[in-house]
């Protein structure tokens, strides 16, 4: 099991409603991480896409940083993030789980914008994104898995709910910054 206190750079990978927002958000809090969602730079309000390139970048700076848990699987960037994660986590969850949770979400949260989701993106029943995620395993799936495998060992793929609990479940939690460099004599 791959311990929390060497992972510092983890890439949360994963089919639309596996669940990668919500195990990024508890990674991070255990590990004492900053979270980066990448809806959150790809969309702007209304569900606006960034040009490519400006999203790129962003995803590159993002990357850069000391340490970070990011979530997505916008394909086309993997890449500068992957050269700097320690850690790569694919949850490989089958479409008829993510299909119901994203269904379930968008009733859930329809009109209102998620705490996870891009800022002024309200959640909306979208019929292009709904077909997306039911054909994300047969076309990508395979793919990112073989791409996932390659990388170093820092790489888990955690098939169903019970293996993301469990996983998540082994990884310390942080000490608060109040405490991470506290004399140990005066805590």
């Amino acid at each position: 099991m791959h311990g929390g206190m060497n992972m510092r750079r983890v890439l949360v990978l994963g089919p639309p409603g596996a669940g990668k927002s919500t195990l990024a958000l508890a990674l991070g809090a255990r590990l004492g991480l900053p979270v980066h969602h990448l809806d959150h730079v790809f969309f702007r309000p209304g569900w606006v896409q960034v040009p490519m390139a400006e999203f790129a970048a962003e995803v590159g700076r993002l990357a850069a940083g000391p340490g970070w848990v990011i979530d997505g699987i916008f394909l086309d960037v993997l890449e500068p993030h992957l050269r700097a994660a320690d850690t790569v986590i694919y949850l490989d969850l089958p479409p008829w789980v993510t299909l119901f949770r994203i269904l379930r979400r968008t009733l859930n949260t329809y009109g209102q914008t998620r705490p996870d989701g891009p800022v002024g993106c309200p959640e909306r029943v979208d019929l292009g994104f709904l077909r997306y995620a039911m054909r994300f395993n047969a076309r990508e799936r395979g793919k990112i898995l073989r791409f996932v495998e390659s990388f170093n060992a820092g790489a888990r793929v955690l098939r169903g709910q019970a293996a993301i609990r469990r996983f998540l479940a082994a990884q310390p939690m942080a000490l608060p910054e109040s405490l991470r460099h506290a004399d140990p004599e005066t805590v």
